[in-house]
């Protein structure tokens, strides 16, 4: 039986910092009101020269690397983003150009927050069909450029960033029990409204008035949307777990979806997860959207707290809704 391994990491974070006093300055809130709601002490933005693709190169050379490859090995290319460099060609078609990955397929998946385990599960798919042996996943957001800093459900949360793996297909017999022991995709169109950007498509096209009213900003209603991202992520995890019959105390790491401090928090203490096995990163780095799970395991890879043959379980949510949960045998 093929397996499909993940055989390297890499994130890549923008250079500007925004602390908590940038960022509150424009809602009159106190910085340190700020991290109590949120979690989160500072994010990063994207310079005005940078598009998504371009913080997608940083995180795939970064995982092409960890991994021992040339972007010349990679038969596909898969990208998650609600960010993209435009609205056509896709943003993988514009990292597969820079890298030089000379006509593998590239297609990009718009899942929004839980979109790098979408594409992870597209990448399982073609390498255990035999279509690819090799795949980069990538999640790359620059989330700032639609932001209104005047919101404060959105303006204090969300920062730019990329992280990506290489997957590969490996007999199991090589690896015994390793690689992605399953991936999990569910979603709930009837609760669209609770997290979009509703112009810019083909219902809103960009007009005068969509931009005076402020359509093509990111609008957020938090509390719902925390109710029901606490209960439908723990619900899943605890469906994965329960159907490959693995406990939750031996799961070594939790790599969730890096929303804001509270929901985190909260998964924690529904879980009972000890803290320490939670890879969280969202103090330094704020909600990257779909590029926070990646960006979390690659920090919690590089920092020695995940080893071989541990349980990982991964998890992640948002709009669309969309919601995922993944566990892997590293």
């Amino acid at each position: 039986m093929i397996r499909t391994r993940i055989i390297g990491t890499g994130s890549y974070l923008p250079e500007r910092v925004v602390s908590n006093h940038e960022a509150a300055s424009a809602l009159g809130i106190d910085p340190e009101t700020v991290f109590r709601l949120t979690g989160i002490q500072e994010r990063r933005r994207a310079d005005a020269a940078q598009a998504s693709s371009d913080l997608a190169v940083g995180a795939a050379q970064q995982a092409l690397h960890a991994a021992g490859l040339s972007p010349a090995a990679v038969g596909a290319i898969v990208l998650s983003t609600t960010s993209p460099d435009m609205a056509f060609p896709s943003t993988a078609c514009h990292l597969q150009r820079k890298l030089g990955c000379s006509s593998v397929p590239a297609f990009d998946v718009a899942a929004s927050c839980s979109g790098f385990l979408y594409g992870l599960s597209m990448a399982d798919a073609m390498i255990r069909s035999g279509q690819i042996d090799r795949c980069l996943v990538v999640a790359a957001e620059v989330k700032s450029r639609s932001l209104n800093p005047a919101d404060g459900d959105t303006a204090l949360l969300f920062g730019d960033g990329a992280g990506a793996v290489v997957v590969q297909g490996e007999r199991d017999a090589e690896q015994p029990g390793r690689g992605l022991l399953g991936i999990r995709l569910r979603s709930d169109g009837s609760q669209h409204h609770l997290i979009r950007v509703a112009a810019g498509g083909s219902r809103q096209p960009a007009r005068p008035e969509t931009v005076t009213a402020g359509d093509h900003t990111l609008r957020m209603q938090g509390a719902p949307l925390f109710r029901l991202a606490v209960r439908r992520l723990e619900r899943a995890i605890r469906e994965m777990l329960k159907e490959f019959g693995v406990e939750m105390r031996d799961v070594a790491q939790l790599v969730l979806h890096q929303a804001n401090g509270r929901i985190l928090a909260q998964l924690t203490k529904r879980l009972e997860v000890p803290p320490d096995r939670i890879c969280s990163v969202i103090e330094r780095f704020g909600n990257t959207s779909s590029a926070s799970l990646p960006i979390a395991l690659d920090h919690a890879v590089r920092a020695g707290r995940i080893r071989p043959h541990e349980v990982l379980c991964l998890g992640s949510f948002g709009g669309g809704l969309t919601w995922a949960t993944g566990l892997v045998r590293w």
